[in-house]
């Protein structure tokens, strides 16, 4: 779950007048404008009936005219915008909008509210009505498609009286920066996951596993073939005999997330349909988002669980340059760094930088540790430059690389031809797939840990690995 801390903080503002002359007559007074010229008909017959039609629009117009001068002027309305959660893909966030009428008469009001493309394709026109005194308050739901920062405009305020012949205009300065994160999980499928590493853990603490790493175990008497390194001379000095230190396995490493933001992650990918909302939900191309979207919704989820078992996490997101960088670390108050920091990372138009990325992860991470490295291959005729940067983190750390497949690829090259065209399309997909089993291929000879997934199917694999990861102790 994101923390409450994460909520966009609710913005309040007095309506002000939206234009000099803010009054427009409403349909109802339109039609009753109309309607006085079937007084043109008997007309024809007596003309002294004629002159009743504009009689009937002069009073139509009074009448237009009492009603809006009973209106509250747009400095009695208070409007405020507050949010129930954090904005994050892939769920429903809702939204509060409040009018509060600090006139004598009840207003009968029609509310869009300007929110970026990130949020709603479209704003809707919301009506309510806000009696003298008390709080007005609805409720409507979003479901953003695109992470990082958003500003928010103003909140667009109609309103008349139940009597409906003209209306005001006001609006309200309800603007803010919105930030979108990644992608969570279902709390159900993430409660697997933590009772399985709840299952390891207690597997490894009974197995003891010593020799294997550097967390200090205990106590015993030097044994010929020791490494006199470890021997405890402070012991040794009270005891008046040598004694070493016994090391176990490491229960807490370093898990490093590294993400590639360059253009092969820009493509777009359909996910699956959301749940059916119970309020009014408005939405735009909900369940495509990029590759980018996939990595950070499983940056996030394996975050989670690594910190749950006890590991320090890091980040590291790059294009052509450095995008985002996190220092490995553990706490809520670091998840909710790195959250942020996944908000941010942003898939570039060029190419990136993989060599460079690896340069700066050996220099950062000198001491083993798991390194989750989400990114795709190019297709070009000579070995891919991330390919080189994976060789050479595997001198020192334990790498887990994931290349993210397209669908639409794998489809063609599945589907059997009917035509010429469809046949060398068909080729070229055979072909580009087994290029990527090859690379992968020779990557995992060399010891490297490689999954080739189609995005839906990311986080759930790369979960089970990591666990596979912790149970086997390769850290």
């Amino acid at each position: 779950m994101i923390s409450p801390s994460l909520h966009p903080a609710p913005v309040s503002a007095a309506c002000e007048r939206r234009r000099r002359w803010g009054f427009a007559l409403t349909p109802r007074s339109i039609g009753l404008l109309l309607a006085g010229f079937v007084w043109l008909v008997p007309g024809f017959w007596d003309g002294r009936l004629a002159y009743a039609m504009p009689a009937w629009n002069a009073l139509v117009l009074l009448f237009a005219l009492l009603d809006g001068l009973r209106l509250p002027a747009p400095a009695e309305l208070t409007a405020s915008r507050s949010w129930s959660n954090a904005p994050a893909l892939d769920s429903e966030t809702e939204i509060e909008l409040t009018i509060e009428n600090r006139g004598r008469l009840i207003i009968d009001c029609r509310l869009v509210d300007d929110l970026p493309p990130a949020l709603v394709a479209e704003p809707a026109t919301l009506r309510l009505t806000a009696f003298p005194r008390i709080p007005a308050k609805l409720r409507y739901r979003v479901q953003p498609t695109e992470r990082g920062d958003w500003e928010t405009g103003w909140l667009y305020v109609r309103y008349g009286l139940p009597l409906g012949l003209i209306e005001r205009w006001a609006r309200a300065p309800l603007t803010q920066t919105v930030r979108v994160y990644p992608a969570l999980r279902a709390g159900e499928e993430q409660q697997i996951f933590l009772a399985r590493s709840r299952q390891i853990d207690l597997q490894l603490r009974r197995s003891q596993l010593r020799g294997l790493g550097r967390d200090f175990e205990s106590l015993r008497d030097y044994r010929e073939g020791d490494d006199l390194r470890d021997i405890c001379w402070t012991a040794t000095a009270r005891r008046g005999s040598p004694i070493t230190r016994q090391y176990q396995t490491e229960r807490s490493q370093p898990v490093w997330i590294v993400l590639d933001c360059g253009r092969l992650m820009r493509a777009r990918v359909a996910g699956a349909p959301p749940g059916q909302p119970v309020l009014p939900v408005m939405k735009q191309g909900a369940g495509v988002h990029s590759k980018l979207d996939h990595a950070c919704a499983t940056a996030v989820a394996l975050a989670q669980l690594a910190l749950y078992s006890g590991d320090r996490v890091g980040l590291l997101a790059y294009g052509h340059g450095i995008q985002q960088r996190l220092l490995p670390g553990r706490g809520a108050a670091h998840l909710r760094q790195l959250i942020e920091s996944l908000a941010l990372a942003r898939a570039e138009a060029g190419e990136a930088d993989h060599l460079r990325a690896t340069a700066v992860l050996n220099r950062l991470q000198l001491r083993r540790s798991l390194i989750l490295w989400i990114t795709d291959l190019a297709e070009t005729a000579m070995r891919p430059e991330v390919i080189d940067g994976a060789l050479q983190l595997l001198r020192r750390h334990v790498l887990l690389f994931v290349a993210m497949a397209q669908p639409e690829v794998e489809q063609i090259a599945q589907a059997r031809p009917k035509n010429i065209n469809e046949l060398f399309r068909a080729a070229a997909a055979q072909e580009m797939a087994g290029r990527r089993e090859l690379l992968l291929a020779r990557l995992h000879e060399q010891g490297a840990l490689t999954l080739d997934l189609n995005p839906e199917a990311l986080t759930s694999s790369v979960l089970n690995q990591y666990l596979t990861v912790k149970e086997r102790a390769m850290v």
